[in-house]
């Protein structure tokens, strides 16, 4: 499988580090992996006898990451030049989200789909906004789009309300989305906090951005909840149908009275069937000991689905760190070579 890599940050970085150690157990499974391009934002690398990515990791400064040098040769090494030679097997489109538009990536991604290319994406962004256009163009065209890496890194959200709910009406769906909101809540709980110092400690280990918005004010669990409901409950909703509020209110006052109560905060994100409506929301919510959500602690997540027929399904863990997020990228691209 010819792999091109569009953005090199943290799991892009972390996916080409994880292939190259992977690689051995990999080919013993008859997975043959060859990177032929890795692209930064402004340059990029190409070989189309494929990349020695182990070279480029043992060359590394801190033998995590693979420099790309900023020369007139890579500075061509564009996505619209590998598109052109449609001489990769698999896109996987690892660029930083756009959440008004869901481009450039989307583009990327379509253009790749209807020249036969697998896609595997870990972007919300053109998932939220062309979902459908998408999956179709991939239906078209006989290729696969993997989409796990949006809703949960490692959490296998989409597969499970996909594959393990196949035949039932899944009518409802509710979860613990954002691993740095619940990373956050857990600090503030233990340690009676404010929500500033929590920000900062999540920030210090790496899983809050230095914006953290997306994530503090319910703008990722929105959009990984629209996702699962698009693709689980198979409906075509939009941003503007979610009620959304972050956790940026809650004070250490809230969160030990909660505690007091039995009780903790989570950052829920919920679709619920009521009649011939969908209610979908996001909001902080008090949960007792009873409820399974409760239970998830730390940078883990966790989905619940409900269905007509094959009753409740709860996936608990996934982690948020780039080295998680790789790993559903690398999930993706192995299922997509065992078809």
């Amino acid at each position: 499988m010819r792999i091109g890599l569009i953005g090199y940050g943290g799991v892009g970085k972390a996916l080409i580090k994880l292939i190259t150690e992977k690689s051995p157990a990999l080919k013993a499974q008859g997975v043959n992996l060859e990177v032929i391009y890795i692209m930064g934002s402004k340059k990029g690398l190409y070989n189309p006898q494929g990349i020695n990515c182990a070279q480029l990791l043992a060359a590394s400064k801190d033998g995590q990451s693979i420099t790309i040098e900023d020369t007139d040769e890579n500075r061509e090494i564009t996505p619209e030049f590998m598109l052109q030679n449609k001489d990769i097997d698999l896109l996987v489109e690892l660029t930083s989200t756009n959440k008004e538009t869901g481009e450039p990536a989307r583009s990327y991604i379509l253009k790749a789909l209807e020249n036969k290319i697998h896609v595997v994406t870990g972007n919300k962004g053109p998932i939220v906004h062309s979902y459908r256009e998408l999956a179709q163009a991939a239906k078209e065209n006989g290729v696969c789009l993997g989409i796990g890496c949006t809703c949960g890194g490692a959490l296998p959200s989409v597969n499970g309300g996909t594959i393990e709910m196949a035949g039932s009406e899944v009518y409802s769906i509710e979860g613990v989305l954002n691993g740095t909101t619940n990373y956050i809540l857990k600090e503030m709980e233990d340690t009676g906090c404010t929500y500033g110092t929590a920000l900062e400690k999540a920030k210090a280990c790496g899983i809050a951005e230095a914006n953290p918005s997306f994530d503090v004010d319910g703008w990722d669990t929105a959009f990984k909840l629209l996702i699962l409901t698009n693709v689980v409950m198979k409906q075509d909703k939009k941003l503007s149908d979610i009620q959304i509020e972050g956790i940026t209110g809650l004070t250490p006052e809230n969160i030990q009275t909660a505690r007091a109560e039995g009780k903790r905060y989570k950052l829920i994100g919920r679709t619920m069937r009521e009649g011939e409506t969908l209610q979908m929301v996001v909001r902080p919510e008090k949960l007792d000991a009873e409820h399974l959500l409760y239970h998830v602690d730390g940078k883990n997540k966790a989905v619940r689905y409900e269905s007509d027929t094959l009753g409740e399904l709860t996936l608990i863990g996934g982690a948020s760190g780039t080295t998680a997020a790789a790993a559903s990228i690398l999930r993706d691209i192995i299922s997509i070579c065992s078809r």
